[in-house]
């Protein structure tokens, strides 16, 4: 079988580099372009110079569209501005779209819903095993206890992070939300300042922590009267991420078009 050529958005980013690593490392994937933004005068350069590996062989571009052209699946951990665009280039192209990108917005996910009909699009806030367990766990749990449990979203990430409350939390939030059958929209409460008054009961509570350079911490509280769980996961590698991606892009190649979780990639699903 033909190895897998995988694209990367963002290639000479931190995420990118780690991803272009663990690519490197992977039997069966073999890296097929990278991009960098429009005027980027790393365009032209060898991606893997950047990262430590040595000459890939492969030129950085500062056009999308040529990303898109002549691989199996691309990565994408940049921002969500460029989703609906690269989505859109993903499904011309029939290459699979794997997206890591925090932050998205309705109409970044209905552009992803909407060029799923086309190509195979997996989107995810969190692609590590450990986080995607975590949150069957936490859906399972919602589902079992009651209301008279709180829950409680509590996460921290390094201070350049540009999103509050972080994907992976509202990933666990909505999995909390699923177990007891409610929208999450309609119970999160993201915010406290003041006198807010006492809780209220059946809400999902979130809370941002920012400071130095932690890659990501994230706690589920599950709180009632004299006793408390908490499920934890703590990330010390960005490599963990690109694992997940590159594992992503892999189990894409073969799949009918549509929107998929890293829970199908993984087993984890039904």
């Amino acid at each position: 079988m033909p190895d897998i050529r995988i694209g990367i958005v963002g290639v000479a980013g931190r995420m990118g580099q780690a991803i272009l690593r663990e690519i490197a490392a992977t039997s069966g994937a073999v890296l097929a372009g990278g991009s960098e933004r429009p005027g980027s005068p790393l365009a032209g350069r060898d991606p893997g110079e950047l990262a430590g590996i040595g000459p890939t062989g492969v030129k950085i571009v500062d056009d999308p569209a040529l990303l898109f052209t002549n691989v199996d699946a691309v990565i994408d951990f940049s921002t969500p501005a460029v989703v609906a665009h690269n989505a859109a280039l993903a499904a011309q192209a029939k290459a699979a779209y794997i997206v890591g990108i925090t932050g998205l917005e309705s109409e970044h996910l209905e552009a992803l819903k909407k060029c799923a009909h086309h190509t195979v699009i997996v989107q995810s806030y969190n692609m590590s095993l450990g986080v995607n367990l975590m949150a069957g766990l936490v859906r399972q749990m919602a589902a079992t206890l009651g209301e008279d449990w709180d829950i409680e979203i509590v996460e921290m990430h390094h201070r350049m992070k540009v999103d509050a409350p972080s994907g992976t939390a509202i990933m666990l939030g909505e999995a909390a939300a699923q177990g007891r059958g409610v929208l999450l929209e309609k119970v999160a409460d993201r915010g406290r300042d003041g006198i807010t008054g006492a809780r209220r009961k059946g809400n999902i509570g979130f809370a941002a922590l920012r400071g130095g350079n932690v890659i990501g911490e994230h706690t589920v509280i599950f709180a009632a009267d004299n006793e408390r769980i908490e499920i934890t996961h703590k990330a010390a590698d960005r490599a963990m991420f690109a694992k997940g991606a590159v594992r992503a892009a892999l189990w894409a190649k073969g799949k009918p078009s549509g929107l998929y979780r890293m829970s199908d990639v993984l087993g984890l699903s039904g």
